[in-house]
């Protein structure tokens, strides 16, 4: 092997995509046991490794030399194989600084909070002592090691105007498991930093923006650290314009395209049209509920009523939203639940197909809006909604429906 990534679990690691459009060059995704990482590690069979977790710290033993950088922080995510001989680097450290200089929050003088005891977390500290940070506290579960329990940060960190998340709270599978901390409790807050990239926006990344906080999730990290560590493979330096446009290109293939917008306003055909230009697969939260439960909308309005279709809508939402680069039409009532917002802005970006009223579809297969009145109320109720929850407003014409197409599949790769 000549370049790659190992780790324990690497499912949904965007690092070979990184790579090669960085460099152009392979790269592999090797998951590695914990009792099969000495001899890994002792074949040295490999031109330049990345390590993530669980082995930052424990791959160490190995090298014949470690840079003081990450010698002080204590964790090594970069190993080159020169002649033989195994070199140990922090490149973490370049992501973390570029991460937070893209929030545009600057650290010099502030009472930094890091969420984290492990080994991003002394990356992070090591960068906002590096960026001026006049005081940092460590939160944990536990008090072990002079960290702050997360019980008493209200109290203890209550003048902090940074946090940086170094924990895999908010993490998929478990994206609704944050960090036990509310952003009221710190009324200086100004900036959030999240070392998680997946889902593409935390709900602390989300949250910070809702309440007009800064806040960046790990993917811009995960790509300056890339970088860096390929500088040192290659011998190759990367701009800051190099290390953006590669960022751009990643979310834009990663990111969802949702549709959102009242039953008849044209989101699945829109969705499937814009789908197949962007050569992505398509997925209608509707069509899925029916292939789940086998029955139709309205029968499974008649058998559970609305308030079970929503119950089973939302589980599907959930679902499909933790998919990458797709593209989703979702039912007229999705929005209305929050909670299903925010698993589809997780990795999605919010488009409201509107749609003028007196054109939208009615009648069968319709519960919620059978007729031309009904839907004309719902329009009425709902619009406000819509917009409260979309990134992106599309006016759905009728002379030119192919044009609402173009908006939503314009800015993403194919």
């Amino acid at each position: 092997m000549k370049y790659g990534l190992i780790g324990e679990r690497l499912t949904h690691s965007f690092s070979a995509e990184i790579h090669y459009l960085l460099g152009g060059y392979e790269y592999s995704l090797i998951e590695v046991n914990p009792s099969d990482l000495a001899a890994f590690m002792k074949k040295r069979d490999f031109d330049g490794i990345n390590v993530t977790i669980p082995y930052k710290r424990e791959v160490m033993k190995y090298l014949d030399s470690v840079s003081p950088k990450a010698e002080k922080i204590g964790a090594v995510n970069t190993v080159v194989n020169r002649g033989g001989k195994l070199y140990g680097y922090n490149t973490d450290f370049a992501g973390m600084s570029a991460l937070i200089k893209r929030i545009g929050v600057g650290l010099s003088g502030r009472s930094v909070m890091i969420a984290g005891t492990g080994g991003t977390s002394a990356t992070a500290a090591a960068v906002a002592d590096s960026l001026g940070a006049a005081d940092i506290k460590f939160l944990s579960r536990r008090s072990s090691g002079g960290a702050v329990t997360y019980d008493r940060a209200a109290e203890e960190c209550f003048g902090c105007s940074y946090l940086i998340n170094t924990t895999p709270a908010g993490m998929y599978p478990n994206a609704d498991a944050g960090l036990p901390l509310r952003l009221a409790d710190f009324p200086q807050l100004a900036g959030v930093a999240d070392a998680v990239y997946n889902p593409l926006r935390t709900g602390l990344v989300l949250a910070s923006r809702g309440s007009g906080i800064p806040a960046e999730g790990g993917l811009y990290m995960l790509v300056a650290q890339a970088a860096a560590a390929s500088s040192l493979f290659t011998g190759e330096e990367y701009s800051d314009g190099a290390v953006n446009t590669v960022y751009e290109k990643i979310l834009s293939r990663r990111e969802n395209a949702v549709l959102i917008g009242m039953s008849g306003s044209g989101k699945s055909y829109v969705g499937r049209l814009a789908a197949e230009k962007l050569g992505r697969r398509f997925i209608d939260t509707d069509s899925e509920i029916v292939r789940v439960t086998g029955k139709s909308v309205p029968e499974i309005f008649d058998s559970v009523g609305e308030q079970g279709f929503r119950k089973i809508e939302s589980s599907v939402i959930e679902r499909v939203s933790q998919e990458t680069g797709v593209v989703i039409a979702t039912g007229g009532g999705a929005v209305l639940k929050p909670e299903n917002v925010l698993s589809l802005r997780r990795n999605g970006r919010l488009f409201y197909l509107d749609r003028n009223p007196e054109k939208l579809e009615t009648g069968a297969g319709r519960p919620i809006a059978p007729d031309r009145e009904s839907a004309l109320k719902l329009y009425r109720d709902r619009k406000s909604i819509y917009l409260a929850a979309a990134d992106v407003t599309v006016t759905v014409t009728e002379d030119d429906p192919y044009a609402a197409v173009n908006t939503v599949a314009g800015g993403y790769e194919k």
